[in-house]
Order: structure tokens, then sequence, then C-alpha cells
């Protein structure tokens, strides 16, 4: 887990942040290839990049330390990653890197019954004098009670917080929801959010070849102000993964003031 203090050349104005299931880095040709999904990353240039479907195990064969290569390639992020599960006598989670430094990281478990284990991976980003973003990067399951049991977990207190504690906060990730549930329906009451679109002009996500569904979301609030947003559709994108990335601008606003150290729950 990696965690130094990256510097930066004064506060953010703009932040872009990517979300991207990378399928434990198997593509559609069903070839696993770190590389391949970190050269995508790269075609992003991202601020901060939240994955999904990572897994993280030095004890496997080279294409399953995954998330050991991709902070390896990206030497000027930080990076943290949140375990849900051990998979391939490692571990296999979410991960999230930023060329900003981290002041916290915390991976809250959202698992429901017998379903697959998930999480929500917390990071606080110092984006510079008097701003700290609250950022979680989600990944919810696949079942409709499941999602249910999750949207009202994620919703708490004990995971999103108070908006009241004078730092915005933006989820982002895989919430594996394509009707208007329960966690579409408690968030879009807090939060805004909005409709991606790519070039075939479908506000679908997945597969990526051909998006039927939209499972991937991001939902802000202010000083946050949407400037952009898109789906990544580049040939080596449409390949990679069986989910697009997808990329938002944001502009921001001043926040009360916030120290830039890490710490760790």
């Amino acid at each position: 887990m990696d965690l130094r203090a990256a510097a930066i050349g004064g506060p953010a104005s703009r932040l872009r942040v990517a979300t991207y299931n990378i399928h434990k880095c198997q593509g559609f040709d069903r070839k696993i290839s770190p590389q391949r999904i970190i050269e995508v990353m790269r075609e992003l240039r991202a601020d901060v990049y939240c994955l999904q479907e990572v897994v993280h195990s030095s004890a496997a064969a080279a294409h399953f330390d995954q998330a050991q290569q991709i902070a390896e390639a990206f030497p000027e992020h930080v990076w943290a990653f949140g375990a849900n599960r051990t998979l391939r006598g490692g571990q296999y989670g979410n991960m999230t890197l930023t060329r900003l430094p981290l002041r916290h990281w915390q991976n809250y478990n959202v698992s429901h019954g017998r379903r697959e284990n998930r999480g929500v991976l917390r990071t606080d980003i110092y984006l510079g004098p008097d701003q700290v973003l609250r950022l979680f990067n989600v990944h919810l399951g696949t079942g409709y009670l499941e999602r249910r049991a999750q949207a009202l977990l994620l919703s708490s207190p004990d995971v999103l917080g108070e908006a009241e504690s004078g730092k915005p906060r933006l989820l982002v990730g895989d919430f594996n929801e394509w009707t208007r549930g329960l966690t579409t329906r408690v968030l879009r009451e807090n939060f805004r959010t909005f409709r991606p679109q790519h070039g075939l002009r479908f506000p679908r996500t997945y597969p990526g070849m051909l998006p039927l569904l939209s499972l991937d979301h991001y939902y802000f609030e202010p000083p946050l102000e949407l400037e952009d947003a898109r789906l990544w559709r580049t040939r080596k994108a449409l390949v990679a993964s069986d989910h697009l990335p997808l990329i938002a601008d944001f502009s921001l606003t001043a926040q009360p003031n916030q120290s830039p150290d890490t710490e760790q729950d």
C-alpha cells in the first residue's frame, strides 16, 4: 500500500476523474494483459483513476500482480487498495490512484449474505489549500435484493458520512444498476449525476463493444461542477476489458482549510 505524499504545484481548479472496471485485465479476446490496461489508462490523462476488479497478488503469475504493475507504471501517483476477498494467493478489490496527496483512506465492507464480497474504497484527496475531496470508489453487486441492502449501507452516516462535514463527496464506479433501483433513487436525492454518452449517442456503458446497459455512474455535490463527461472508445479500450473507461472533468471552488497529513484507518 503506497501512500506517499505527492507534490502539487498549487490548488487544483479542475479535476479529471476516471472510473474503469478492468475485469481482472482480461479483454474481449480472453487475453489477460495488465500492460494493455495501463496503455488505456495513459490515454485518459486523469488526475484520479478509480479501478474495479483488480487482482493484487505477487504470489501468482506476473499477469495477476496487477495492482503493483499499474502502480509502477504511474510512479508520480499515490495509491490505495481496498481488498474485498482473496484471489490467486493475494487480494482482489478496488484500487484508486491519484497524482494528488492522500490524506486518509478506508475500505468499507458492503457485502450481503452469501453473495460475492463487495467493497467501497474511500480516499480523502487533498486538492490544495482549503480543498479536500472525499472520493468513494464503488463496486456493488449484481443481485437486486443485494443492491437494495447495499444502498442502505452506502447511504448511511457510517459510510458516506454527513453532508455538513465540509468535504465535498464524489461517488464513482461500477454500481451494477441499469434501472432506477433503490441505490439510484437514494443517491439522486442528495447528489447530482449525468447520463454518459459516446459516439453512438447511447447513454450506456456495458459491454464496451455493444453497450446495452448503463452500469458505471458518477454522483457528486458542490463545489464540484461538471464540465464534461464521456466514454473512452479507442480501439484499444474496446478490447482491453468488458467495460469502457468513463471520464468526467470537474471544476472546483474553495473549501474550508484542510491539512495534507496522511492517515489510515
